[in-house]
């Protein structure tokens, strides 16, 4: 076969034309990729530099491998063959270029070497296929929030043509080549399939020189168009994952806010250059599945615009956070963390909201009924606006008294979170809770008055410094307090404890849900059930219990312990659909434009599997949520939420 490098072209050698091309397609390249960097280094700086075998291990099991690609299976292992089509083609593509480039070294062209041709022929045949799944979901099955684009389009055709140009330059080959090739191999096949079409041997070794310059070429205007294009992502998607946060439950470090690109971080920045605009996010949110203006895939899309135009939204009057981004889309977010759970490149859209957040904080741009909220737990520790002294009159008709921690050594100190103790609904959970621990004689107290909010929410609603407030209050008690380890009824309690008290964990006092307590007490028969209930219900996973700390096993293993037949709903513990009250949302009005709310997807879904008598939860504010949207979508009677408390409490009484 003649050497594509060496072959003369109108006079001019090969390998002369091959580094004018790369010349250019490198410094095409390697421009904009300079300008992303130059414009990120404008950004406030983030140490993303720690535990770096732990970062090797994100890269290994998310980019080698893949894993939330196959959150979604068919478009996953389509996307699994084409991404190691990339990794396999770049390679040989480059070892390519480099011995046209440099034609007197003395090493073959990788389709000179059999393993090799054959390996890239049978994942280019199997890419092909993978191309055509991909093409058809994005143009004819289209999932929400995938678009029909054109930028997409000239993707796939690109794709297309280097892995068919590399075929077709394999069956030339086998056609021309003077001992033939195996028709058992794709070239030969292609080979065998030429010669059929009526292509004759003699015009092959022109027709393979067309095919490998059409495919270097191809992948040489890839490579330049690529930080121009909305798949600047394959460039840019491994470094996002490398620098992903580790600790995805915490809230980005304390900072004024942001609304303008250099007061961003540069990895909430980098967010919008590796995003692959594939919509997952958008198909996992509950405020974009209701209706709510935000759209977790269009923020990150503004960001990437913001990085691009070197924010010059500001030269057209126009202000990022205002104008581009609207503070009605910041206030829709749940924090429920399923945009960030789902992303396959590990972009961090809650960060982003956090800051912004902030800044409208600052600005005294709140929604209605967020600013009274506010104002009560500044004045009584508590978003309800009632007394301290109000907040243990759940204990008054238990007929025994709890423990008062502050006075004495517990083995437990119980923190119930505020509507555990204030809500009207929900008082005689806690007493439920309460008398099914007494009875297992757990050593727990309380600490009544003292109690404060944990500040979970205040701080996901952006006020930072009344967080550091109660922090610090919560802190000074409980370190007075007498007990070995802490439980709480509330998972917005639970995170915030173990997440965001430093001072008071570093593993000095364990932090438990009650349902983590609940099934250790029946795993070591301190707890038992005298009978079972013969009832059928679903569960549904908190997301800061379930996704953000990964409790999911724990409430399942009560339920187990008590006898009650589960079904579990199609979007359970990873996928679960939040009930829409966090991130301070439950303390917001509602602002009328959504078609329907969070919570009453959520019932509906429970509702719809067959002999499910309740919906049980683990959280004071999922039960407020679902009775109440059990009302506005005319379940009521048909569906009962109760807590898991109150079904063991049945269960163990004698």
């Amino acid at each position: 076969m003649p050497d594509p490098a060496i072959f003369n072209y109108f006079g001019v050698p090969g390998y002369s034309l091959l580094w004018l091309l790369t010349l250019i397609s490198f410094l095409v390249f390697g421009r904009q990729v300079t300008r992303h960097v130059r414009v990120l280094a404008h950004a406030r700086a983030e140490n993303r530099w720690d535990q770096i075998g732990k970062r090797i291990g994100l890269v290994v099991t998310n980019v080698l491998g893949q894993r939330r690609l196959f959150d979604e299976p068919l478009i996953g292992a389509a996307h699994f063959v084409i991404f190691w089509a990339f990794v396999l083609y770049a390679t040989t593509f480059f070892w390519s270029l480099f011995r046209g480039l440099v034609p007197a070294m003395a090493i073959p062209y990788p389709d000179e070497v059999a393993w090799i041709a054959t390996s890239v022929q049978v994942i280019g045949v199997l890419a092909v296929v993978a191309l055509c799944v991909a093409a058809v979901r994005r143009y004819i099955f289209t999932p929400v929030s995938l678009e029909r684009s054109w930028d997409a389009a000239i993707i796939l055709l690109l794709i297309a043509l280097v892995l068919l140009s590399s075929l077709a330059g394999a069956g030339f080959r086998a056609l021309a080549a003077t001992e033939g090739e195996s028709s058992r191999s794709v070239g030969g096949f292609l080979g065998g399939l030429f010669a059929y079409l009526g292509v004759s041997p003699a015009h092959a070794p022109t027709l393979y020189l067309a095919a490998w310059w059409i495919h270097m070429i191809t992948v040489l205007g890839f490579l330049a168009y690529l930080p121009y294009s909305k798949h600047l992502h394959l460039l840019a998607s491994p470094f996002s994952v490398f620098f992903a946060s580790l600790q995805p439950s915490k809230m980005p470090p304390a900072s004024e806010g942001a609304s303008r690109l250099e007061e961003f971080t540069w990895r909430e920045l980098f967010s919008g250059l590796a995003c692959a605009e594939c919509g997952r996010c958008d198909r996992a949110c509950p405020s974009f599945d209701c209706g709510d203006p935000l759209s977790p895939k269009q923020l990150i899309h503004h960001v990437k615009e913001l990085v691009l135009t070197l924010d010059s939204v500001s030269s057209h009057g126009k202000t990022f956070l205002g104008d581009v981004v609207r503070p009605e889309d910041i206030w829709a977010c749940t924090t429920c963390a399923s945009c960030m759970d789902r992303c396959p490149v590990f972009n961090e859209h809650i960060p982003l909201v956090m800051e912004m957040r902030r800044k409208l904080v600052s600005e005294g741009q709140v929604p209605p009924g967020l600013p009274e909220a506010l104002n009560n737990l500044a004045r009584y520790g508590n978003s309800f606006g009632q007394s301290e002294r109000k907040r243990a009159v759940w204990t008054q008709s238990l007929g025994f008294k709890p423990k008062d921690a502050r006075k004495e050594t517990v083995q437990w100190l119980w923190y119930l979170g505020e509507y555990a103790c204030y809500h009207p609904g929900l008082q005689s959970i806690t007493r439920s809770l309460a008398r099914t621990l007494y009875a297992a004689k757990v050593d727990y107290g309380i600490v009544y008055e003292s109690e404060r909010n944990s500040g979970n929410d205040v701080r996901r609603v952006g006020e930072e410094g009344l967080f550091e407030l109660l922090r610090q209050k919560n802190t000074a008690m409980l370190q007075q307090a007498h007990f070995d380890g802490l439980f709480t009824t509330d998972p917005h309690v639970y995170n915030t404890f173990k997440n965001e008290y430093p001072e008071l964990n570093h593993g000095r006092h364990p932090i438990r849900h009650y349902t983590e307590l609940l099934a250790t007490l029946f795993d070591h028969g301190e707890l038992k059930a005298a009978r079972k209930l013969p009832y059928r219900v679903t569960y549904h996973d908190p997301c800061y219990l379930g996704r953000y700390n990964g409790v999911y096993d724990a409430p399942r293993r009560v339920l187990q312990a008590i006898g009650v037949e589960l079904a579990e709903m199609p979007r359970s513990r990873r996928q679960s659909f939040c009930c829409g009250g966090g991130g301070g949302r439950i303390w917001m009005e509602e602002a009328g434009q959504a078609h329907s709310r969070p919570s009453e997807s959520r019932v509906r879904e429970a509702a719809s599997l067959d002999g499910v008598r309740y919906l049980v939860v683990t959280c004071p504010k999922d039960y407020v949520m679902f009775t109440d949207a059990l009302k506005t979508t005319g379940l009521e009677g048909k569906l009962l939420v109760k807590d898991i408390a109150e079904l063991v409490e049945e269960a163990v009484a004698a």
